[in-house]
Protein backbone atom coordinates (compact mmCIF):
# COMPACT_ATOMS: atom_id res chain seq x y z
CA UNK A 1 0.00 0.00 0.00
CA UNK A 2 1.21 3.48 -0.94
CA UNK A 3 -1.05 5.89 0.97
CA UNK A 4 -0.76 9.44 2.25
CA UNK A 5 -2.84 11.36 4.74
CA UNK A 6 -4.37 14.74 3.94
CA UNK A 7 -4.53 17.68 6.36
CA UNK A 8 -6.61 20.77 5.57
CA UNK A 9 -6.43 23.73 7.94
CA UNK A 10 -8.70 26.73 7.43
CA UNK A 11 -8.95 26.20 3.67
CA UNK A 12 -10.82 29.02 1.93
CA UNK A 13 -11.27 29.70 -1.77
CA UNK A 14 -12.78 32.85 -3.23
CA UNK A 15 -13.24 33.50 -6.92
CA UNK A 16 -12.78 37.08 -8.05
CA UNK A 17 -14.52 39.15 -10.65
CA UNK A 18 -17.41 41.56 -10.29
CA UNK A 19 -19.52 39.12 -8.31
CA UNK A 20 -17.09 37.51 -5.89
CA UNK A 21 -17.97 33.95 -4.90
CA UNK A 22 -16.84 32.35 -1.65
CA UNK A 23 -16.57 28.73 -2.81
CA UNK A 24 -14.97 27.41 0.40
CA UNK A 25 -14.73 28.89 3.88
CA UNK A 26 -12.53 27.65 6.71
CA UNK A 27 -12.51 23.95 5.79
CA UNK A 28 -10.44 21.91 8.24
CA UNK A 29 -10.14 18.12 8.23
CA UNK A 30 -7.55 15.45 8.94
CA UNK A 31 -7.67 12.33 6.76
CA UNK A 32 -5.67 9.28 7.75
CA UNK A 33 -3.59 7.25 5.27
CA UNK A 34 -5.68 4.52 3.66
CA UNK A 35 -9.07 6.01 4.55
CA UNK A 36 -11.97 6.18 2.10
CA UNK A 37 -13.60 9.59 2.55
CA UNK A 38 -16.96 10.41 0.96
CA UNK A 39 -17.48 14.12 0.26
CA UNK A 40 -21.21 14.74 0.06
CA UNK A 41 -23.34 17.78 -0.58
CA UNK A 42 -25.75 19.52 -2.96
CA UNK A 43 -24.64 21.31 -6.11
CA UNK A 44 -22.59 24.43 -5.49
CA UNK A 45 -21.33 23.45 -2.04
CA UNK A 46 -17.63 23.40 -2.94
CA UNK A 47 -17.12 19.61 -3.09
CA UNK A 48 -15.30 19.63 -6.41
CA UNK A 49 -13.50 22.87 -5.56
CA UNK A 50 -12.09 21.23 -2.43
CA UNK A 51 -10.97 18.24 -4.48
CA UNK A 52 -9.27 20.56 -6.99
CA UNK A 53 -7.53 22.36 -4.14
CA UNK A 54 -6.19 19.05 -2.81
CA UNK A 55 -5.04 18.25 -6.35
CA UNK A 56 -3.13 21.52 -6.47
CA UNK A 57 -5.25 22.78 -9.37
CA UNK A 58 -6.67 25.75 -7.44
CA UNK A 59 -4.72 28.31 -5.43
CA UNK A 60 -6.06 28.80 -1.91
CA UNK A 61 -7.31 32.19 -0.78
CA UNK A 62 -6.47 31.25 2.82
CA UNK A 63 -5.42 28.24 4.85
CA UNK A 64 -3.13 25.33 4.05
CA UNK A 65 -3.23 21.82 2.63
CA UNK A 66 -0.79 18.99 3.14
CA UNK A 67 -0.56 15.62 1.37
CA UNK A 68 1.66 13.26 3.31
CA UNK A 69 4.51 15.41 4.59
CA UNK A 70 4.32 17.84 1.66
CA UNK A 71 2.52 21.21 1.58
CA UNK A 72 0.33 21.52 -1.52
CA UNK A 73 1.86 24.26 -3.68
CA UNK A 74 0.90 22.71 -7.02
CA UNK A 75 -0.17 19.26 -8.22
CA UNK A 76 1.34 16.79 -5.69
CA UNK A 77 3.48 13.94 -6.92
CA UNK A 78 1.89 10.54 -7.34
CA UNK A 79 -1.85 11.17 -7.17
CA UNK A 80 -4.56 9.61 -9.32
CA UNK A 81 -7.75 11.29 -10.51
CA UNK A 82 -11.03 9.91 -11.86
CA UNK A 83 -13.76 12.20 -13.24
CA UNK A 84 -17.41 11.80 -14.22
CA UNK A 85 -16.36 11.52 -17.86
CA UNK A 86 -13.87 8.70 -18.35
CA UNK A 87 -11.75 10.74 -20.83
CA UNK A 88 -10.39 7.62 -22.51
CA UNK A 89 -8.66 8.20 -25.84
CA UNK A 90 -10.76 6.45 -28.47
CA UNK A 91 -7.81 5.62 -30.75
CA UNK A 92 -5.86 3.81 -28.03
CA UNK A 93 -6.50 0.33 -26.69
CA UNK A 94 -7.57 -0.06 -23.08
CA UNK A 95 -4.06 -1.21 -22.14
CA UNK A 96 -2.50 1.84 -23.77
CA UNK A 97 -5.04 4.16 -22.17
CA UNK A 98 -4.12 2.77 -18.76
CA UNK A 99 -0.43 3.32 -19.51
CA UNK A 100 -0.88 7.03 -20.33
CA UNK A 101 0.29 8.31 -16.90
CA UNK A 102 3.41 6.17 -17.23
CA UNK A 103 4.19 7.74 -20.60
CA UNK A 104 3.55 11.25 -19.29
CA UNK A 105 5.92 10.58 -16.40
CA UNK A 106 8.64 9.49 -18.82
CA UNK A 107 8.79 6.00 -17.34
CA UNK A 108 9.30 2.72 -19.17
CA UNK A 109 5.98 1.16 -20.19
CA UNK A 110 7.61 -2.26 -20.19
CA UNK A 111 8.11 -2.02 -16.43
CA UNK A 112 4.35 -1.60 -15.87
CA UNK A 113 2.86 -4.34 -18.04
CA UNK A 114 2.49 -6.70 -15.08
CA UNK A 115 0.85 -3.92 -13.05
CA UNK A 116 -1.63 -3.30 -15.89
CA UNK A 117 -2.43 -7.01 -16.10
CA UNK A 118 -3.03 -7.10 -12.34
CA UNK A 119 -5.38 -4.10 -12.47
CA UNK A 120 -7.28 -5.48 -15.46
CA UNK A 121 -7.79 -8.71 -13.55
CA UNK A 122 -8.81 -6.83 -10.39
CA UNK A 123 -11.46 -4.84 -12.27
CA UNK A 124 -12.82 -7.68 -14.41
CA UNK A 125 -11.33 -6.31 -17.63
CA UNK A 126 -8.70 -9.01 -18.21
CA UNK A 127 -10.23 -9.98 -21.55
CA UNK A 128 -10.42 -6.40 -22.85
CA UNK A 129 -6.81 -5.18 -22.79
CA UNK A 130 -6.69 -4.94 -26.58
CA UNK A 131 -10.21 -3.58 -27.00
CA UNK A 132 -10.97 0.06 -27.80
CA UNK A 133 -13.12 2.32 -25.61
CA UNK A 134 -16.09 2.33 -28.01
CA UNK A 135 -16.34 -1.44 -27.58
CA UNK A 136 -16.94 -1.13 -23.81
CA UNK A 137 -20.04 -0.24 -21.79
CA UNK A 138 -20.13 2.88 -19.61
CA UNK A 139 -19.34 0.92 -16.46
CA UNK A 140 -16.45 -0.89 -18.13
CA UNK A 141 -15.04 2.41 -19.40
CA UNK A 142 -15.07 3.80 -15.85
CA UNK A 143 -13.31 0.68 -14.60
CA UNK A 144 -10.63 1.34 -17.21
CA UNK A 145 -10.30 4.95 -16.02
CA UNK A 146 -9.90 3.68 -12.44
CA UNK A 147 -7.15 1.34 -13.65
CA UNK A 148 -5.44 4.30 -15.30
CA UNK A 149 -5.61 6.30 -12.07
CA UNK A 150 -4.15 3.39 -10.08
CA UNK A 151 -1.45 2.25 -12.52
CA UNK A 152 1.39 4.07 -10.74
CA UNK A 153 0.11 3.10 -7.26
CA UNK A 154 -0.83 6.65 -6.23
CA UNK A 155 -0.58 7.66 -2.60
CA UNK A 156 -3.86 9.55 -3.04
CA UNK A 157 -6.86 8.84 -5.29
CA UNK A 158 -9.27 11.71 -6.04
CA UNK A 159 -12.64 10.81 -7.56
CA UNK A 160 -15.09 13.51 -8.70
CA UNK A 161 -18.57 11.99 -9.11
CA UNK A 162 -17.12 9.13 -11.19
CA UNK A 163 -20.40 7.19 -11.39
CA UNK A 164 -22.75 10.15 -11.79
CA UNK A 165 -23.38 9.56 -15.50
CA UNK A 166 -24.16 5.84 -15.15
CA UNK A 167 -27.63 4.30 -14.92
CA UNK A 168 -28.83 3.25 -11.47
CA UNK A 169 -28.14 -0.48 -11.82
CA UNK A 170 -24.65 0.05 -13.24
CA UNK A 171 -23.95 2.60 -10.54
CA UNK A 172 -24.87 0.08 -7.84
CA UNK A 173 -22.55 -2.46 -9.45
CA UNK A 174 -19.73 0.08 -9.60
CA UNK A 175 -20.20 0.90 -5.91
CA UNK A 176 -19.60 -2.76 -5.08
CA UNK A 177 -16.65 -2.88 -7.49
CA UNK A 178 -15.12 0.29 -6.05
CA UNK A 179 -15.34 -1.10 -2.53
CA UNK A 180 -13.65 -4.32 -3.67
CA UNK A 181 -10.88 -2.45 -5.52
CA UNK A 182 -10.20 -0.14 -2.57
CA UNK A 183 -10.14 -3.11 -0.18
CA UNK A 184 -7.36 -4.60 -2.32
CA UNK A 185 -5.32 -1.41 -2.87
CA UNK A 186 -6.07 0.67 0.27
CA UNK A 187 -5.13 3.92 -1.45
CA UNK A 188 -6.27 7.00 0.46
CA UNK A 189 -9.41 7.99 -1.46
CA UNK A 190 -11.47 11.19 -1.58
CA UNK A 191 -14.76 10.47 -3.35
CA UNK A 192 -17.11 13.32 -4.29
CA UNK A 193 -20.80 12.50 -4.71
CA UNK A 194 -24.25 14.05 -4.29
CA UNK A 195 -25.86 10.64 -3.61
CA UNK A 196 -26.45 9.94 0.09
CA UNK A 197 -26.64 6.13 -0.21
CA UNK A 198 -23.45 6.00 -2.28
CA UNK A 199 -21.57 8.16 0.23
CA UNK A 200 -22.60 6.00 3.20
CA UNK A 201 -22.05 2.69 1.40
CA UNK A 202 -18.48 3.53 0.33
CA UNK A 203 -17.12 5.79 3.05
CA UNK A 204 -15.21 5.29 6.27
CA UNK A 205 -16.26 8.88 6.95
CA UNK A 206 -18.83 11.08 5.20
CA UNK A 207 -17.93 14.78 5.09
CA UNK A 208 -21.20 16.69 4.62
CA UNK A 209 -20.67 20.04 2.87
CA UNK A 210 -23.18 22.88 2.77
CA UNK A 211 -23.29 25.66 0.15
CA UNK A 212 -22.75 29.41 0.06
CA UNK A 213 -20.09 29.35 1.33
CA UNK A 214 -18.91 25.76 1.03
CA UNK A 215 -17.94 24.32 4.39
CA UNK A 216 -18.11 21.07 6.36
CA UNK A 217 -21.19 20.92 8.59
CA UNK A 218 -20.56 17.41 9.92
CA UNK A 219 -18.05 14.57 9.64
CA UNK A 220 -19.96 11.31 10.10
CA UNK A 221 -18.03 8.09 10.81
CA UNK A 222 -19.50 5.01 9.10
CA UNK A 223 -18.99 1.90 11.21
CA UNK A 224 -20.58 -0.79 9.04
CA UNK A 225 -18.18 -3.73 8.66
CA UNK A 226 -16.65 -4.47 5.27
CA UNK A 227 -17.26 -5.88 2.78
CA UNK A 228 -20.65 -4.18 2.71
CA UNK A 229 -23.36 -5.88 0.64
CA UNK A 230 -25.78 -3.69 -1.29
CA UNK A 231 -28.70 -4.88 0.83
CA UNK A 232 -27.16 -3.12 3.85
CA UNK A 233 -28.89 -0.04 2.42
CA UNK A 234 -32.19 -1.62 3.47
CA UNK A 235 -31.14 -1.90 7.13
CA UNK A 236 -32.56 0.30 9.88
CA UNK A 237 -29.13 1.69 10.80
CA UNK A 238 -28.43 2.69 7.20
CA UNK A 239 -31.85 4.31 6.98
CA UNK A 240 -31.22 6.30 10.15
CA UNK A 241 -27.94 7.65 8.76
CA UNK A 242 -29.63 8.54 5.48
CA UNK A 243 -32.45 10.33 7.30
CA UNK A 244 -29.98 12.25 9.46
CA UNK A 245 -28.05 13.46 6.42
CA UNK A 246 -31.25 14.30 4.55
CA UNK A 247 -32.25 16.38 7.55
CA UNK A 248 -28.96 18.27 7.31
CA UNK A 249 -29.69 19.01 3.65
CA UNK A 250 -33.22 20.18 4.42
CA UNK A 251 -31.82 22.50 7.08
CA UNK A 252 -29.57 24.08 4.45
CA UNK A 253 -32.63 25.19 2.49
CA UNK A 254 -33.96 27.40 5.31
Amino acid sequence: MNAAGVIAEGVSKQYGGTNQTQALLNVSVSIQPGQFISILGPSGCGKSTFLRCVAGLEKLTAGSLQVGQDPVKGPPDNIGMVFQRDALLEWRTIRNNILLPIEFAGKRKEDYQQRVDSLLHLTGLAGFADSYPHELSGGMRQRASICRALVDDPRLLLMDEPFGALDALTRDQMNVEMQRIWTQTRNTTLFVTHAIAEAIFLGDVVLVFCPRPGRIVEAIPIDFPRPRPLHIRESAAFGQLSAHIRGLFEGMEH
